[in-house]
């Protein structure tokens, strides 16, 4: 069962990052990015999918996005959440 949601988190990662490399140069978009306001919604939701991915294999990046000297100490690392529940 953890192989299968392995896989499952592995494909939606590279499906997720193949959209933001846009390799279709925009041809192939599920919202244009020319309609105001929600065009890159799309965009960010992938992004969103890629960083839980990676966060899921234990690639932390938000430590490129906390201040220096901030330390999260409320917030669980990946490997210390049981997901056997």
């Amino acid at each position: 069962m953890k192989l299968i949601r392995d896989l499952l988190v592995l494909c939606s990662g590279i499906v997720s990052a193949i959209y933001l490399l846009n390799i279709g140069f925009g041809v192939a978009e599920i919202i244009p990015d020319n309609i105001p306001i929600i065009g890159n919604l799309d965009e960010a939701a992938a992004t969103a999918l890629l960083i839980n991915c990676l966060a899921y294999f234990g690639v932390d990046i938000g430590h490129f996005l906390r201040r220096k000297g901030e330390e999260s100490k409320t917030t669980p690392k990946t490997h210390d959440i049981d997901v056997r529940k």
